[in-house]
């Protein structure tokens, strides 16, 4: 029962990574029809990413409170409201609006479903679940660049967020089935006395000093990592003359890498173990963001890609479980915090990155990225070795 019930999760996060990614391959078409700059009309991806960080805030709690499954169930039906919201924007300043509210909804779906993952998983079994759950979240990394690329090319950008709001409501209905049907998904909420309780209590899991460390790690990860992932369409689309749904389909090459390791997660994560995984995935990275800086050509760009896809999925994925342990009589608000950091930080970095794209182009994105990411490989198995004694 739960393993159906997480399947229907995993689609969910599909959602929510499309959502995430689907601009990245309309930014082309987001500038010309507006006349902005490609850091201008990138405004669309910081909004959705300030919102969806900042709102985990709230989702946390809420979910402690009144039942995980439930919270994303109601909130993939807001989020298909939002998305028709962009479809329909009339003007760059309504579009960045539509995409804030999205991401308000969208930002429950991947934390509050590992948090209720956490509850019915074991620990020990717990890495290779959320591998496996986190194929959705790779899938629609693909999805929403490849076909949101495909759409845009082919009916406009706004036909791509038409699809993105029919997916959202088709998941929608399962999840609401399977809260009918399963009674694993009704698990009560309460966790939290009240949710200012549950704010409360999320602000005392900062004092503890390994909830800073996993904080930190995921916070500078997604600052490098997603700062540059977000002008790898682009910069392929100008460099090369790539067309906006062969950008996109390349950049799917990346979810593809992240797909890879989900498959071989039983038997990588026994032989790596936590700080493996750690090292490894910070040197993929490295190797996937310095070998997009010497490309020299968008073929050559495919191994890169894989290869970050990878080695984000290593790193990443550990960090998610040490998030899922951090504090596991209040998960919803632990990996709130955890999802606060990553989103948070990651529109950090695509401003940040915006505005080195705009003066100096891509190359300088690629190498800070290229040479900061094995950095936090680094430094959290130096973290997880300490822990261990």
């Amino acid at each position: 029962m739960t393993g159906r019930a997480i399947l229907i999760l995993s689609l969910a996060a599909l959602a929510s990574a499309a959502a995430l990614r689907v601009t990245d391959p309309l930014l082309a078409l987001i500038s010309a029809e507006y006349r902005v700059t490609a850091g201008a009309a990138s405004n669309v991806i910081t909004a959705f990413a300030v919102a969806y960080g900042l709102l985990q805030v709230v989702h946390g709690p809420i979910g402690d409170r009144f039942g995980k499954y439930q919270v994303v169930a109601v909130a993939t039906g807001l989020s298909a409201l939002g998305t028709f919201a962009c479809a329909a924007a009339p003007s760059l300043v309504w579009l960045v609006a539509a995409r804030f509210a999205s991401g308000a909804t969208v930002g429950a779906l991947i934390p509050v479903s590992m948090a209720w993952i956490g509850d019915v998983v074991p620990y020990e079994r717990r890495q290779p679940v959320i591998a496996r759950f986190l194929i959705g979240q790779m899938a629609g990394i693909a999805a929403g660049t490849s076909i949101g690329g495909g759409l845009g090319e082919l009916f406009g950008w706004r036909a791509a967020f038409v699809a993105l709001g029919a997916l959202y409501l088709a998941i929608a209905l399962l999840l609401a089935r399977e809260l009918r049907v399963n009674p694993h998904t009704r698990r009560a909420g309460g966790a939290a006395p009240s949710i200012l309780g549950g704010f409360a209590r999320m602000a005392r899991l900062l004092r503890r000093p390994w909830v800073r460390v996993v904080l930190a790690s995921v916070a500078a990860e997604a600052l490098l990592f997603y700062g540059a992932l977000a002008f790898v369409a682009y910069d392929l689309h100008a460099r090369f003359g790539v067309g906006l749904a062969a950008s996109g389909a390349l950049v799917a090459w990346y979810a593809a890498g992240g797909l890879l390791y989900a498959m071989l997660a039983p038997r990588i994560v026994p032989r790596l173990g936590e700080r493996g995984l750690a090292l490894g995935g910070g040197a993929l990275l490295g190797l996937g963001y310095l070998g997009l800086l010497a490309s020299p050509s968008a073929a050559s760009a495919v191994p890169c890609l894989v290869a970050a896809g990878a080695g984000i999925y290593m790193l990443h994925n550990t960090l998610q479980v040490n998030a899922t342990q951090m504090a596991p009589e209040a998960r919803g608000a632990a990996v709130s915090l955890f999802a606060l950091c990553l989103f948070t930080s990651q529109s950090a970095g695509v401003w940040l990155a915006a505005r080195v794209v705009d003066h100096l182009g891509v190359a300088p994105v690629y190498a800070i990225a290229g040479l900061g990411l094995p950095l936090v490989g680094i430094e959290f198995r130096r973290r997880l070795a300490r822990r261990a004694y």
